[in-house]
């Protein structure tokens, strides 16, 4: 059976979590102050500094695991080769934790945890995208566009409700982003070769395969 004062610890963060969520959602994480979390929270103002040294400190602890899935998804996606596909598992990822993404997208600036995600994505896609060498878009700037454009698309899809399906939007992403994108700064992804169709053999000709009757 778990401790009385470790449920008690528990119960605490959870509720100071919960506040700073709902608080950063209403009014933006940068307004939200710790007196606020409290009192949303319900917990005495000296508490917190039990539990945390700061505001960035309860953020981190809130988004760390969460960040984990992220980058582990977006390292997976970036090895894909259907962007449609790619986009939709994210914005899938993105509905079922929209509050969190929310406040991700909310608290830039005030932490590295965004800087985090920009850094593993811009990996991601460094690694399995080439520059073409007549390109007018520098590589570096391309990069860029795609990682800011989709967390933006994402921003906006989360604020307004979600107005269209996780696979509408990864084929938005897609057609508005990746692929123009890719024309102007990639190299074409090469196509892995056609499997070969087995040679006809002429009439009459007899198989020798293992299975043939003998003579």
């Amino acid at each position: 059976m778990e401790p009385k004062e470790d449920r008690r610890i528990t119960r605490t963060r959870r509720l100071l979590t919960e506040a700073l969520i709902s608080l950063s959602l209403e009014k933006g994480y940068q307004a939200v102050t710790i007196r606020d979390i409290t009192e949303r929270a319900g917990v005495g103002y000296a508490t917190f500094f039990r539990h945390y040294t700061a505001k960035e400190a309860l953020l981190v602890d809130v988004l760390e695991k969460f960040l984990e899935e992220v980058v582990d998804l977006v390292v997976q996606q970036a090895a894909e080769t259907d962007p449609a596909a790619s986009g939709r598992i994210i914005f899938e990822h993105a509905q079922k934790h929209s509050e969190l993404y929310l406040l991700l997208m909310a608290s830039r600036g005030s932490s590295d945890l965004l800087d985090r995600v920009y850094e593993v994505a811009t990996a991601g896609i460094t690694r399995i995208a080439k520059p073409r060498s007549d390109a007018p878009v520098p590589f570096d700037v391309a990069v860029n566009h795609i990682i800011y454009s989709f967390l933006g698309l994402i921003s906006w899809w989360l604020q307004n409700d979600m107005p269209y399906s996780p696979e509408r939007m990864g084929q938005i992403y897609a057609d508005l982003i990746m692929k123009p994108t890719h024309q102007l700064a990639f190299e074409p992804a090469v196509a892995p070769p056609a499997p070969q169709a087995p040679l006809k053999r002429a009439p009459g000709h007899a198989s020798s395969s293992a299975e043939d009757p003998p003579e």
